[in-house]
């Protein structure tokens, strides 16, 4: 059942003002525009990319989402996360199930139109309330407009990343990135690295689904999934350049595969920029696990470095890697 309380009679009031959505056609207009948004205003310009993987970014220390499509950001808007008690959880999740008229079960038969499920427990993107803080409980809740938009360009599986901390604007969070949940919403245990174990390996958890990896500079930790699954991790080097967080993703530029940043909130200015060797040669790995890991790369797939934590406990959030000599880098052709 999901557990957030959608508010969207504002949306459904058919009134059309600049607050319910600008169109835009170039990246510079949207940069700008993004700078300028208020609560329940967005943007929206999917002809700047109109084809490529899709990602989803949710700033919860801006109340800002982004979409990306191929690397390139398509739009953006004001959210409203989780309030105090009800906190939307940070991590990397995929898409896994949509319902464009979906109702809550727990708060007298709400409507939280175009839901798109991010864990079974409850947390979900859909159209809600935007007062302009924190608010729900646990959801992120969108302009209805947006909503159906981001709707339309999604699919099953799609990777959506939250980071930040709604409380303590700026700030990374402390909790772990990674919350497992079995297939009925309920805990797993987190299983860590046995002593003098370099990385565990195994794809059989998850068969299907779009790869992320999570570089975590506090732990010098790897954490791979797929489909919103971990099914491997590895012991790391990593020597950052600084505190943030950065979003990485694999795209296909002029018929070759490339890795770029995707310019999240407060790196604007590493939007579309390549992945460099000095970067490459900041995250070190074991060559057996940088080998398997480099068989399942592809189109889609999204790195995120963070200074988040990769979780040791049942119910923490978040999860990433501790250093060790490593014999080769993230890189791939």
């Amino acid at each position: 059942m999901l557990l957030c309380l959608s508010l969207t009679a504002f949306a459904l009031s058919g009134e059309a003002s600049w607050g319910q959505g600008a169109k835009v056609s170039s990246p510079p207009e949207l940069a700008r525009q993004i700078d300028q948004l208020k609560p329940g205003e967005w943007v929206w310009a999917p002809q700047v990319a109109p084809d490529g993987p899709v990602l989803v970014f949710v700033d919860l220390s801006h109340q800002i989402a982004v979409v990306y499509r191929n690397g390139i950001r398509i739009g953006a808007t004001t959210v409203s996360t989780g309030k105090e008690g009800h906190e939307t959880p940070t991590g990397i999740f995929t898409i896994l199930q949509k319902d464009a008229k979906h109702r809550s079960s727990t708060y007298n038969n709400a409507p939280m139109p175009y839901q798109q499920r991010l864990t079974w427990d409850g947390i979900a993107l859909h159209a809600g309330g935007l007062p302009g803080y924190p608010e729900s409980h646990g959801c992120v809740h969108l302009p209805y407009e947006f909503a159906r938009q981001l709707y339309s360009a999604t699919n099953l599986g799609v990777t959506v990343v939250v980071e930040g901390n709604a409380a303590q604007h700026m700030a990374t969070s402390a909790n772990s990135l990674l919350s497992p949940f079995d297939a009925s919403g309920g805990g797993v245990d987190y299983q860590p690295l046995a002593n003098g174990e370099q990385f565990s390996w195994h794809p059989e958890l998850s068969k299907s689904g779009p790869v992320s990896i999570i570089v975590s500079k506090l732990d010098q930790r790897i954490v791979v999934l797929r489909g919103g699954k971990e099914i491997a991790r590895s012991v790391a080097r990593i020597n950052p350049r600084d505190d943030g967080s950065h979003v990485i993703t694999r795209i296909v530029r002029e018929g070759k595969p490339r890795w770029v940043y995707v310019g999240t909130t407060g790196h604007e200015d590493e939007r579309d920029r390549e992945l460099d060797e000095v970067d490459l040669n900041r995250v070190q790995m074991p060559a057996a696990f940088y080998a398997k890991l480099d068989a399942l790369i592809g189109p889609g797939t999204t790195v995120l470095v963070t200074n988040s934590r990769v979780g040791a406990g049942k119910w923490q959030k978040l999860t990433v890697v501790d250093a060790v000599p490593a014999d080769t880098r993230l890189g791939g052709s």
